[in-house]
């Protein structure tokens, strides 16, 4: 399954170099606007505890976590909407992912120039919120003008989605983004395939000069985030790009010193993995032991097919065990002895953190 997050933000924020940390990729981050002129496309695996703890058990030949793309977007600037800064093919790269990681600039460097000349976190979102909004406005009032057409000739299916394109246009008017519509506009085809740059799930990332420090700019991201029930990581893309040169082990240790479990690059992926909708079940032998990533709400078939199509068109049953049971029974053999392992069928809704085991029928 193909899931996108899209890193984008001002010119000279920090957006290549979380984007280096996070895939191990080699994308130019360098100190002027537009460094990065195509899109950098990079996979990273997703930490998981829980799969390292399934492999201590299992013994498996192989450990596959399972993996997020990251999309390194270059910088936004003011008229973007309009083309400025190549704007409107950089807008077309954000509109190809399904959710946003928007980098922040909350460090002083002075040999980083920023592209306004001052460091002004609240005034640098609204910078690239109003660019999203404002060709958010442009796709809508194309969709609106041609439904309206087709409402007056008697289509109800586009009379319906006048009615809720209206509402989301004077959502955005007000300088709000889609996302923080409440109720949320009814998923309509006609809204769906829009794929509105505001709608995305979003997380803002504060980058700042030393994680552990308190910050009067990083609480103004906070703010802005809560009104729009936003989610904010707060890192130093420079300090993880550092942890990230380190092997396993030396990057514990460094974690360790600093009081942290996890790194900020972790709980980054971790958090972008949660905005997508996204949960993890596992399976677990001798061969491999693998995270899979499914959308929460997935029956067991559907899950199946994540694994292989054929799984799902032959399914017969899962054998499931939640990942809390399978840990205190040793594995398998103890879940089942201890009444814990169970056989579901094409209802069950997979749940988050399922050790399963598939059985199907070509």
């Amino acid at each position: 399954m193909g899931f996108k997050c899209g890193i984008v933000g001002l010119p000279n924020v920090g957006k290549s170099t979380l984007f280096n940390a996070l895939t191990a990729a080699r994308a130019l981050a360098a100190n002027y606007p537009f460094a990065t002129i195509d899109p950098n496309v990079g996979v990273a695996a997703v930490p998981d505890v829980r799969l390292d703890r399934i492999a201590e058990i299992v013994q498996p030949r192989s450990v596959v976590p399972t993996a997020m793309e990251f999309v390194d977007i270059a910088g936004l600037v003011a008229g973007a909407s309009q083309g400025e800064g190549l704007g409107n093919k950089f807008l077309a790269h954000i509109r190809e992912t399904q959710a946003v990681a928007h980098v922040v600039r909350c460090f002083d460097d002075g040999e980083v120039a920023h592209v306004s000349g001052q460091i002004d976190p609240v005034s640098d979102i609204a910078t690239v919120n109003t660019e999203l909004a404002l060709a958010d406005l442009g796709t809508l009032e194309r969709a609106l003008d041609r439904h309206t057409r087709r409402a007056r000739a008697g289509e109800k299916d586009s009379q319906a989605a006048v009615a809720a394109l209206e509402r989301i246009r004077s959502h955005l008017k007000r300088g709000d983004p889609v996302r923080s519509m409440v109720p949320p506009p009814a998923v309509l085809p006609a809204v769906h395939e829009l794929h509105l740059l505001t709608a995305k799930p979003t997380m803002y990332v504060a980058n700042v000069e030393d994680p552990g420090a308190g910050s009067d700019r990083v609480d103004t991201v906070r703010e802005v985030a809560a009104t729009e029930g936003a989610v904010v990581v707060v890192i130093s893309a420079k300090l993880e790009a550092e942890i990230a040169e380190l092997d396993g082990a030396d990057r514990l240790e460094f974690l360790a010193e600093m009081g942290e479990t996890e790194s900020g690059l972790d709980r980054v992926i971790r958090i972008g993995h949660d905005l997508l909708g996204l949960g993890t079940f596992f399976t677990g032998n001798e061969k491999e032991a693998r995270a899979w990533t499914f959308r929460r709400g997935m029956t067991a078939p559907q899950a199946a097919g994540v694994v292989h199509t054929d799984f799902q068109r032959g399914f017969i049953r899962a054998e499931v065990v939640g990942y809390e049971d399978f840990v205190a029974a040793g594995g398998e053999a103890g879940a089942k002895e201890a009444g814990k392992w169970r056989l579901e069928g094409r209802d069950y809704i997979v749940q988050e953190a399922d050790v399963i085991r598939f059985r199907f029928n070509l």
